[in-house]
């Protein structure tokens, strides 16, 4: 972890400070949650490259534009990174709708469900895992525009950083039906379903451990394939 003095100055707040305690506590799983990172990452990779080419060969076929879709996010301390997914929208679909997909997004193509429904839209993460910028668990990678209206505390999230799945994620995993209807799903999303979110990313935190979040790796599969 970085000193304490040499995080961005909007993390150095008493909020913050609590979660930071805590980590800093905690070296030898936040090595061994690193190091899982990398030898897993890379062996899942080489293991579900044939399945990624045939997913990216249906996407092509499936609707015109690229097989990856990359947004900026933001990750541990503030940093921005570009996330890979496989493309599941329409060629600009940001241009043409809010940050969030809500139930039953016109934006999305027929593929895209699919691969929704099953989350191997997010396969290319791995690439995201390996490199560092995100990790199988934590907070999910929010986009700039969401993250500069994070309350003081919940900046103690980019402590860690962000991932593929968590308690959270879990919790909110039909999200996209909770938001369709809203008048405004951006506003609906900062206002309501974030500071909820937030709440188990916290406590996520407050309870870190290398084990706790291999279990948490098993709750999502299950979760997954059993909805």
């Amino acid at each position: 972890m970085l000193q304490w003095e040499k995080l961005p100055e909007v993390m150095q707040t008493e909020p913050v400070r609590e979660y930071y305690e805590i980590l800093s506590k905690k070296k030898v799983s936040l090595f061994l949650k690193r190091a899982f990172d990398i030898v897993c990452s890379l062996l899942l990779l080489l293991l579900l490259l044939p399945v990624m080419l045939v997913l990216a060969l249906w996407i092509k076929a499936d609707s015109r534009g690229p097989v990856l879709f990359r947004q900026e996010r933001v990750t541990r301390y503030g940093r921005r990174f570009r996330i890979f997914k496989f493309r599941t929208m329409i060629p600009n679909a940001e241009s043409v709708g809010t940050q969030v997909t809500v139930g039953n997004d016109m934006r999305v193509t027929r593929a895209g469900r699919f691969l929704r429904k099953c989350r191997l839209d997010e396969l290319p993460q791995l690439l995201n895992v390996f490199f560092g910028s995100m990790s199988f668990v934590g907070t999910r990678p929010e986009v700039v525009r969401y993250v500069e209206r994070y309350t003081p505390e919940m900046y103690a999230t980019l402590l860690l950083p962000a991932g593929v799945t968590s308690q959270a994620s879990i919790r909110f995993k039909d999200e996209e039906k909770l938001l369709s209807g809203a008048d405004n799903a951006d506003d609906v999303y900062v206002e309501k379903v974030l500071p909820e979110k937030m709440k188990y990313n916290l406590e996520s935190i407050r309870k870190f451990s290398f084990w706790r979040e291999i279990s948490t790796m098993f709750q999502t599969v299950f979760a997954v394939f059993f909805r």
